[in-house]
């Protein structure tokens, strides 16, 4: 049995994955139930896979933050304390992640032989261009979009679905958190 892969990421309405400008970190829109959702859902035992952008930015982002900063929200603290696989032809080791393993050298390879090995299930949070390359290949069980009430027309920055293939999408999940944050969970499929 092959181990499911989740794709989580953070959106907003107009698909970007972050912003400039005053914009802090979840767009100044978490609250106490999507905090708890994320502890929860980081809470189970899984494996992260990163690209070596991702890696880099959090490995960055949590270097230079405190115990008290907004970036080491608890789910945060308990996902960089996961094992993790980071996917790279420039990263060389030993990377700054408690239990991190780095592969190099294909990325549909490299995770379809993970998924194939894996006793645990399988989440990456961002890496959008790994994630847009693994969806293409099939090797993507499920999309988990928390979608903020924002849009950010003007300073959006990493645009999720930015050249990828056309998908479509069964929702198999849906939750209202705060009382205006969704979190979607679809099962994608390539479109033919």
């Amino acid at each position: 049995m092959t181990a499911t892969y989740t794709f989580d990421v953070f959106s907003s309405l107009d698909g970007y994955g972050a912003a400039g400008g005053d914009w802090t970190g979840y767009w100044g829109k978490q609250g106490p139930e999507l905090l708890d959702r994320r502890l929860a859902l980081y809470g189970e035992e899984q494996r992260m896979v990163f690209g070596a952008d991702t890696y880099r930015v959090f490995a960055r982002m949590l270097a230079s933050s405190t115990e008290e900063s907004e970036v080491r929200d608890p789910w945060v603290t308990r996902m960089r304390n996961l094992p993790a696989t980071v996917v790279s032809t420039t990263l060389e080791g030993p990377l700054d992640w408690p239990d991190a393993t780095l592969v190099s050298g294909d990325a549909v390879d490299a995770v379809a032989r993970l998924k194939e090995e894996s006793p645990v299930p399988l989440r990456s949070h961002g890496s959008l261009s790994l994630n847009r390359t693994l969806m293409a290949a099939g090797l993507v069980d499920r999309v988990q979009v928390t979608l903020f009430p924002v849009i950010t027309g003007r300073t959006g920055q990493d645009p999720i679905f930015q050249g990828a293939a056309d998908f479509d999408l069964e929702l198999i999940e849906s939750r209202t958190l705060d009382g205006h944050t969704q979190e979607l969970v679809y099962r994608p499929t390539l479109h033919t």
